[in-house]
């Protein structure tokens, strides 16, 4: 039986219709990604990785070319994805429980072996004792916790992540990092993540697909490995791979041209 890719990306292209004419934001993107695999895609600013996560989330169509979710075209309302974005998106007249179980009531799905899972989860982030705050009285990384287990709570198979942590402080998003990955490798859950953070991406991944610049093409892709085998990101950080990672990335995004790279 022939193995099919979680998710498959084959010879798209995407073009936008603008005042000044057409413009190709992506431009033959091929790329596969197995089940469990956690990937992460950095580029240079405007090189159309967001755009990539709203191809595979359906919210897109190709202008040519296809995009396969276990061998079939993506539906922009399937059950198979969460989609978790830089802004929270948390309603601040509903409290922690009440946001996170929003989902799950507009599935049906609130019944009570559900809300379990969900009460699981929020003990499992440090979050059971403030369910029923309302999100201003949250921290940020508190409120990303939330928006984070409110995806999980309808237990999506793929976990698109685009940039959640930028808009964190150093240290919580290095925490959260160190968490998100854990549990979501734990949970086995397909994750693809876009990140302007290169140390992020290597941290947290098994793989990391270079986007170049507009139009964007896959670059190059790493596979990353440590001698110690799988580490949490934070010890990561440590391994004597990782800095290797880091520079081969860093060239590859031509950053002396470009610019810093981010969103």
């Amino acid at each position: 039986m022939a193995f099919i890719p979680k998710v498959q990306i084959e010879k798209v292209n995407i073009k936008y219709q603008t005042l000044d004419g057409e413009t190709n934001a992506l431009e033959d993107i091929s790329l596969s990604i197995r089940e469990g695999e956690f990937v992460s895609i950095v580029g240079p600013s405007g090189c159309g990785k967001s755009t990539l996560l709203s191809l595979i989330s359906g919210l897109l169509k190709p202008t040519s070319g296809q995009v396969l979710i276990d061998g079939k075209p993506p539906q922009g309302s399937s059950q198979k994805l969460g989609y978790m974005l830089q802004q929270d998106y948390l309603f601040e007249w509903r409290t922690v429980y009440k946001n996170i179980m929003l989902g799950l009531e507009i599935q049906g799905k609130n019944k009570h072996s559900v809300k379990n899972k969900v009460h699981n989860l929020l003990k499992q982030y440090g979050l059971w004792s403030f369910r029923h705050y309302y999100p201003h009285q949250l921290s940020g990384g508190m409120r990303q916790r939330v928006a984070l287990i409110r995806t999980l709570a309808v237990d999506p198979e793929i976990l698109l992540l685009d940039e959640p942590f930028a808009a964190l402080d150093y240290q919580t998003r290095l925490t959260l990092e160190d968490e998100v990955a854990t549990i979501l490798k734990r949970a086995n859950k397909t994750v693809i993540l876009v990140t302007h953070d290169i140390s992020e991406a290597v941290a947290m991944s098994d793989r990391v697909i270079v986007i170049s610049k507009r139009p964007g093409r896959v670059k190059a892709d790493f596979k990353i490995e440590y001698a110690a085998g799988r580490l949490a990101p934070f010890e990561t950080r440590k391994a004597p791979e990782f800095r290797n990672y880091f520079n081969c990335i860093w060239k590859e995004l031509d950053i002396h041209v470009e610019g810093t790279p981010s969103g």
